[in-house]
């Protein structure tokens, strides 16, 4: 992929922590890429539209829950990155089928409307949490790598290629640990669930990095696991409230 290539690109979940800061690579970096941002939160797109000003980056309202919307969407459209996703392990755990109509039925709204309109590559956000499952929201995850790798076998007439992104935390997204530690040491404790706990971490820019890099080297079929750092819980608890 070059950038002076015209491309259409959706992102979904677009208005997320890694959404934006892909948007805001690719309207640098991608100058004759135009970019439509899909989610669901009209206030954060309405304070996208705002910070980001420009004429390249088209908005649309939908739910990838949502497969006319979705089909919608994908229409015309070179790229997909797939981001979104309910991603807050104690909620998709007293939510369960609202996690699997997102992660799951969502990942096969945007498999077969890519599919559909003939979209050249795909590329999904995975996490750590996929591999040997623990949680839902993980087994969540895993069912969607599999539906988008499984999406190369329906497409050998059609083209389209779909691969996944799986790496870990991202420093300081929301809804974090980091955050989350700030804010709890405010009201006077931090809740360690497990010692023994560690995180493999990453910055946002290293996230849209991963996932550039995937969508220049992908043939169809990769899950993409970089090597990254990893760090004790009990190690982030001191440094952010020694």
């Amino acid at each position: 992929m070059q950038s002076t290539d015209p491309l259409k690109i959706l992102v979904t979940g677009a208005t997320g922590s890694f959404g934006k800061t892909f948007v805001k690579t690719l309207l640098s970096e991608f100058p004759n890429a135009t970019i439509l941002a899909f989610s669901r939160d009209e206030l954060k797109q309405f304070e996208m539209r705002e910070e980001f000003n420009s004429t390249r980056l088209d908005f649309m309202l939908g739910d990838v829950r949502d497969f006319g919307r979705v089909s919608q969407a994908t229409s015309g459209v070179d790229i997909i990155i797939h981001a979104a996703a309910m991603k807050q392990i104690p909620a998709a755990e007293q939510n369960p089928m609202e996690a699997i109509k997102t992660n799951i039925l969502g990942a096969e709204n945007i498999v077969n409307a890519a599919l559909l309109n003939n979209v050249g590559r795909v590329i999904a956000l995975s996490t750590d949490k996929a591999a040997n499952p623990a949680n839902l929201y993980g087994a969540t995850k895993l069912c969607s790598d599999k539906l988008m790798i499984a999406g190369n076998y329906l497409s050998t007439e059609k083209k389209t290629k779909f691969s996944v992104v799986r790496y870990g935390n991202v420093l300081g997204s929301r809804g974090s640990v980091i955050p989350f530690f700030n804010e709890m040491k405010l009201k006077g404790s931090i809740p360690i669930t497990d010692p023994r706990m560690t995180r493999f971490w990453l910055t946002l820019e290293r996230g849209v990095e991963l996932v550039l890099t995937g969508l220049k080297t992908m043939q169809g079929g990769e899950i993409f696991v970089p090597k990254i750092p990893s760090f004790k819980v009990t190690d982030v608890a001191r440094v952010v409230a020694p």
